[in-house]
């Protein structure tokens, strides 16, 4: 397959330097870089989200960063639909996309497509949450077995949640959620995607994210936080997940110190890394895992290939 009608895909866990990567990357093959992390799409919050900053972006024309206003909401059909249109618009000008995140679910909606299951009204949704909580999640998930035998094994029955969804969307379409997926195709074939995954020692990444977190403190991490707060935004949205946030909060109102804090943030982070290897280990499994040790071995094997990614699979 020729090299224009490729799509990489850089993923790995949170401060394992993907997007420094995705530069040295985008330099070498005519690239352009498309953002693939939830909390970066949001506006103001550069430090704590870890933005590209303003030099890497110079050098590489990036896409999809901070855009999204803080107050609104934003979901992966939001992010997939404006993302193919990015990467159609960059290959006509025979141009490479280079996706590159940690948001696990972006990538996934972008290979194997996003389950498109018509709006449920919100009442008939919480009627479903009520009768579940009248009858206990044990005879719930009884139920949605009988009016859906597809869900049987695709996930833990003591999981409201799934059960809850697969229960509503069934009831309400009349089609399991799991025939709704079997429906479901990406707009892109499956070879035009060269899957990385940057994959750290426990160790070495722990290090990697108690660094970071010093950087922050260090760029003005509480200042952001500052002007985040005069905004008040909803607490319900998801802009209030970005790690850092409530900790540099509680310092602001006196509750615990800047050491306390950056501690915090640093132990916060650690279990987001673990989550995100969590993830990669069960959906990721096709990714060519790349030791970090070696990525400079990347960077002069696409030299040396003149442009030609199909050697680097």
């Amino acid at each position: 397959m020729d090299k224009q009608s490729k799509i990489i895909l850089i993923s790995g866990p949170t401060a394992s330097g993907k997007s420094n990567f995705a530069v040295k990357i985008a330099k070498k093959i005519n690239g352009e870089i498309i953002n693939a992390d939830s909390m970066q799409v949001y506006k103001k919050l550069k430090i704590l989200t870890a933005r590209p900053n303003k030099e890497e972006q110079k050098k590489i024309k990036h896409h999809m960063y901070g855009f999204v206003d803080l107050n609104k909401k934003f979901s992966t059909g939001q992010w997939l639909n404006i993302t193919i249109e990015k990467i159609k618009e960059i290959k006509q000008r025979k141009k490479i996309p280079i996706l590159v995140g940690g948001t696990g679910l972006y990538f996934q909606s972008l290979i194997d497509g996003l389950v498109k299951i018509p709006k449920i009204p919100i009442k008939f949704r919480n009627r479903v949450r009520l009768t579940q909580k009248k009858v206990g999640q044990e005879k719930f998930y009884k139920k949605l077995l009988k009016i859906d035998p597809m869900s049987k094994d695709k996930f833990d029955p003591n999981d409201t949640q799934r059960t809850i969804r697969a229960f509503e969307i069934k009831s309400f379409t009349k089609i399991s959620m799991y025939e709704w997926m079997n429906r479901t195709k990406s707009e892109f074939k499956q070879d035009e995607f060269l899957k990385l995954y940057i994959d750290f020692k426990r160790e070495d990444l722990i290090k990697r994210i108690s660094l970071r977190s010093i950087k922050m403190m260090n760029e003005g991490a509480v200042k952001e936080v500052k002007n985040f707060i005069k905004l008040k935004i909803k607490k319900d949205l998801s802009v209030n997940r970005v790690i850092g946030i409530d900790e540099l909060t509680q310092h602001l109102g006196k509750k615990i110190n800047l050491d306390q804090a950056q501690e915090l943030i640093s132990i916060k982070t650690r279990q987001y890394a673990k989550r995100q290897a969590t993830w990669a280990r069960s959906k990721m499994t096709s990714w060519e895992k790349i030791n970090p040790i070696k990525i400079a071995g990347y960077i002069r094997k696409l030299k040396k290939s003149s442009l030609k990614l199909d050697q680097l699979t």
